[in-house]
Formats: C-alpha cells, sequence, structure tokens
C-alpha cells in the first residue's frame, strides 16, 4: 500500500508540476487599448508574447501611454505596418484609461518622432518594417541617439527571424505615406502646404511564425487582395489572424469576413481597427460593425478588450482568456 501511496503522489505531483508548461507553449495576446476591458475606436495595439520570451508590439498607434506605459513591459520587436498616425503614433494618451472609449485622450504629441521610436529608444527594442520604411526609422534612432541598426527591414517575399519568431510582411492595399510632421523643418512645412506625403512604399500586413509552430496573419490596413488567399494562406497556411474591419478606410464587416471565411480561413480570428465603440462593459455592442463582422465570419471570433489577454496554441485555437 506505502509502495502504491508514494507512486500515486509521484504521478500527481509531476502531472501538477508539468500542466503549467503545457500553458506555457501557447502564444499570448495582450490588446493595449484606451479603456480597460473594452474595445475603443483607436484600439490598434496587441502585444504578442512568444512562449520563449520574446515579446513583440504591433502598431502602438495612439492607446499606447508613452514608451513608460506601465503595461509595456518588455519589448523586444515592434512591428509596423504602415505610417498613419494612428498606427505609428503621431499622438497617444497621457495615461492608460484616459478620457472615454468614445473619446480617448490623445493630448500627448509623439512628433516628429513617432511613438514607435520613443518605445525603441526607452526598451531598447528593434523596429521591423517592409518597403522603404526602416531607412525612416533608422533616421530617426540615429537622431536621437540610438542606434540605427535597430531599424530592420522585411520586404516582400522574403523574411527576418528576430526572437525565435519568423517575420514576413504580405501585400497590404492601403495608402502609405509619411506625415510632413514627422518630417519637420521647412521641408516639412513645404510639403504640408501642397498636400504633399513623403513616399516610403506601399503598406503591409504581417505573418509571424512563433516558436511553438503557430502561424499569425496581421492585416494591417487592407483592402481584400488576392494574396490573402495565394499566399497567406496557400503558402504561409495562417491559423490565426487579427482583421481589419472598420470600414471606409479599411476593408468593412462584409469585406473581412470574406477574406476570413474565403481567403484565409484561419481557425480563429481577432477583429482589430474598428473606428467606433465596439463594446459597453465588455459586451459586444448591438448593431456595431464589431456585431456586424462576428455574426458573418465561420471561424470564432475573439474581441481585443484592453487588458484582457488571451493565449493561442500552436494550431491557433484559443486555449485561454477567450469569451
Amino acid at each position: 500500500m506505502r509502495i502504491v501511496t508514494t507512486a500515486l503522489f509521484a504521478a500527481l505531483t509531476l502531472a501538477s508540476t508539468a500542466a503549467p508548461a503545457a500553458d506555457n507553449k501557447n502564444v499570448r495576446v495582450t490588446p493595449l487599448g484606451g479603456i480597460d476591458g473594452e474595445f475603443c475606436p483607436q484600439d490598434r495595439a496587441l502585444i504578442f508574447e512568444d512562449p520563449n520570451g520574446t515579446r513583440i508590439l504591433y502598431d502602438p498607434g495612439r492607446t499606447v501611454a508613452g514608451a513608460d506605459d506601465p503595461r509595456l513591459g518588455k519589448i523586444d520587436l515592434i512591428l509596423i505596418s504602415h505610417m498613419h498616425g494612428d498606427h505609428v503614433g503621431n499622438v497617444h494618451n497621457k495615461a492608460p484609461n484616459s478620457g472615454t472609449c468614445a473619446n480617448p485622450d490623445v493630448s500627448v504629441s509623439s512628433v516628429p518622432n513617432t511613438l514607435a521610436v520613443e518605445i525603441a529608444l526607452a526598451k531598447k527594442s528593434k523596429i521591423v518594417s517592409g518597403s522603404d520604411m526602416p531607412p525612416f526609422f533608422a533616421a530617426k534612432l540615429k537622431a536621437n541617439g540610438g542606434d540605427p541598426a535597430n531599424s530592420v527591414l522585411a520586404r516582400f517575399g522574403g523574411s527576418v527571424t528576430l526572437g525565435g519568431v519568423r517575420i514576413a510582411t504580405v501585400t497590404a492595399m492601403h495608402s502609405n505615406g509619411v506625415d510632413p510632421d514627422f518630417i519637420g523643418g521647412e521641408l516639412g512645412k513645404d510639403m504640408k502646404a501642397a498636400g504633399i506625403y513623403g513616399d516610403v512604399g506601399l503598406a503591409t500586413g504581417f505573418v509571424l511564425t512563433f516558436s511553438n509552430g503557430l502561424v499569425t496573419y496581421l492585416s494591417g490596413d487592407t483592402g481584400v487582395t488576392a494574396d490573402q488567399d495565394r499566399v497567406v494562406r496557400g503558402l504561409y497556411h495562417a491559423k490565426l489572424a487579427v482583421m481589419n474591419m472598420g470600414d471606409g478606410f479599411t476593408t468593412g464587416p462584409k469585406e473581412a469576413a470574406y477574406v476570413i471565411n474565403d481567403l484565409v480561413k484561419p481557425v480563429s480570428v481577432i477583429p482589430s481597427h474598428a473606428n467606433e465603440v465596439g463594446t459597453v462593459n465588455g459586451k459586444v455592442r448591438a448593431g456595431s460593425k464589431t456585431e456586424a463582422f462576428i455574426k458573418l465570419v465561420h471561424a470564432p471570433s475573439y474581441v481585443p478588450l484592453s487588458g484582457k489577454t488571451m493565449a493561442f496554441d500552436s494550431n491557433g485555437r484559443c486555449a485561454e482568456g477567450c469569451k
């Protein structure tokens, strides 16, 4: 009896210590939005944490409260899909939860450096972007005493592996001009007066392959493209998608649902870039674009409530933190 009891105790102890290790194989996704527990108009920023500890900030936008935002923690990589202020960060809130969901505080300027550069300098992280965006970030880093080599190129058709995560850029159909306010000086003033933005090439989306094998598509701002079928699904086999669905500037709910249902066909999807109050008291708002998108998509859809961490396994299934 003592031998059996001892063996059973050992087995239970082994099981209890093994369970957390299984959880640690998941990729953790934490939205950094304007108001805790809600999905608000300006929300773009997501932190992805690889099982190996690498932490990636995707499009910090306007809801990360500066480089000292306590929610950031360690940031190894910053991904920038394109140069618009609501993604790269031209202004931002003064503190988490300042303002309201409908009217977020954006009282702090990050011009001319961008919030992405300010965070990269403070966290000593790398900025990863495609097209001709890397020289812009390299120049900003250098001008502020940082290392220009921390601006890393990931151009269409290739990839870079950083911190154990493979990063590829994919087509995004969207404008990508540099606001003259980021350029500054007389040149910036003249460009602004003429209504001209700087050209840094095409906007991008990303495909990330994490160390546990999870392949994730980050749409950036985009319309419907054939590459969402041929490249994102056909080549990379993405299992988790973060899809813009706010309409007007990007795909609307119907178009975004078509991308998910007929082109990418992921196991799970996180809606993004709603440009509306998507939730009230943490519940999807009736009549919203967010609700329309969720009803149209076939895959399970998980609303990115600010500060609420979700975890996804290697097959794109949500393993914890899902509603």
